[in-house]
């Protein structure tokens, strides 16, 4: 198993190094479209920036995974909130059972009560 995934993460590899070398070209990215640049009081948002398309290529994916990321994050939160409330439940009524047989054994003989306990 630990072949058939050194193998694929070598293609993988490859692949994005071929990616990487067939998109060199430098583009331009634009964070406001050059209308809504020209609207008064906007100019300060206008930033351009000239990059290799390789590189906008692999940001963009890694982007959409952390938004992925997060998003997921936030909506397993209920999951994770209800699983640490039983959590912690589980936990008072392993106590209360404690409780409750150190209670009952208080008057027994030691020997008995270890082999109650142990059943």
């Amino acid at each position: 198993m630990r072949y058939i995934r050194y193998a694929f993460l070598a293609a993988l590899a490859i692949v994005l190094v071929t990616v990487a070398l067939a998109n060199r070209g430098a583009v331009t990215l634009n964070s406001l479209p050059e209308g809504l640049a020209a609207i008064p009081g906007m100019g300060w948002l206008a930033v351009s920036i000239q990059l290799p398309l390789f590189i906008v290529i692999f940001g963009g994916i890694v982007f959409g995974l952390l938004i992925g990321f997060v998003w997921e994050w936030f909506r397993e939160h209920k999951h994770r909130a209800e699983a640490a409330r039983k959590k912690a439940e589980v936990k008072k009524l392993e106590r209360e059972l404690k409780r409750t047989q150190d209670e009952r054994d208080k008057d027994k003989d030691e020997v008995l009560a270890l082999l109650d306990q142990a059943s």
